[in-house]
């Protein structure tokens, strides 16, 4: 039995983790913060503490290992010099038999609200989604070199317990007006837990998908659906041309990309029945037991 590395082990990683144990498998998290690992050991996953821009990181068993990557890169610039510096440890240590990695969906740039699938061009233009390209572009390198299998999964917005921008609403921070908000996906983190664990099984080496639940909306109707589901009032709506002095830099620079992502891929090649096929469905299965009411679509 192959062991399992799962590094970046944060709020996926625990979970697929803890799916992996309740299997009988042999997983170790590793996680950046001493705070990231007292949460591992409370919930009895092995861990051990590891930056990868500065800790050595050889005496891990990399070794015909399984590993799924969820670090996420630096905060700023367009290159990620820590899946490079993964890589590298690689020749001394032997590599790993498969690579799953966690990228974004963002790789694709602004496609103006369209329908796209995993044959569209990459035309990442935002500083985060081009880190997360030189990664893929790092690991094809590794795979093609060794021989070795990488699957990518471009992952949409993870939503689920505890992932949800209840704050921002009770905040009654402004979202732009719906005609005006650009398309938007995102995926329960349940079901983006069990997609990689069949992808890591399942899909063939050099495999991309788009990991989303294929009923996108804009980033207006998702925090009024949020709202709405948890008995909050729903964000004031502001005009674009407002949203330039109201908004943050960072939601400014998701509000400058629109995409509706297909996820038939996902589900044909790796028969992935998704748990939580609308915003709806999940969000029902987190606040429901609160009582609150949840929009039907």
């Amino acid at each position: 039995m192959s062991s399992i590395l799962i590094v970046g082990c944060g709020y996926v990683g625990t979970r697929l983790a803890r799916q992996y144990l309740e299997q009988g498998q042999k997983v170790l998290g590793l996680t950046r913060s001493a705070a990231g690992l007292a949460r591992l050991e409370a919930a009895a996953i092995a861990g051990v503490r590891r930056d990868l821009a500065s800790d050595p990181l050889d005496d891990l068993p990399w070794a015909d290992s399984l590993v799924v990557h969820c670090a996420p890169p630096p905060a700023s610039g367009v290159e990620d010099p820590l899946t490079r510096r993964l890589v590298e440890t690689f020749a001394a240590t032997g590599s790993p038999r498969r690579i799953l990695y966690l990228s974004t969906s963002g790789v694709y740039g602004d496609c103006a609200g369209r329908w796209i699938d995993e044959s569209h061009a990459v035309r990442p233009t935002a500083e985060r989604s081009r880190r997360r390209w030189d990664a893929e572009e790092t690991l094809r390198r590794w795979s093609h070199a060794s021989g070795r299998e990488l699957v990518i999964l471009r992952v949409a917005g993870i939503y689920g317990p505890d992932r949800l921008p209840l704050a921002r609403i009770r905040a009654a921070a402004p979202m732009v007006r719906p005609e005006q908000s650009p398309y938007t996906n995102r995926i329960h983190v349940d079901d983006l837990v069990t997609l990689c664990q069949v992808a890591m099984e399942r899909a063939p080496g050099g495999a991309v998908y788009n990991a989303c639940d294929g009923a996108p909306s804009t980033m207006t109707e998702y925090f009024q659906a949020v709202a709405a589901a948890a008995g909050l009032p729903g964000p004031p709506l502001i005009s674009l041309e407002e949203a330039g002095s109201r908004l943050s830099e960072g939601m400014l620079s998701y509000l400058s990309e629109s995409r509706r992502l297909r996820n038939d891929r996902m589900r044909t090649e790796l028969g992935i029945a998704l748990r939580y096929p609308t915003l709806a469905d999940g969000l029902r299965a987190i606040l429901g037991a609160e009582g609150a009411s949840v929009p039907s679509s």
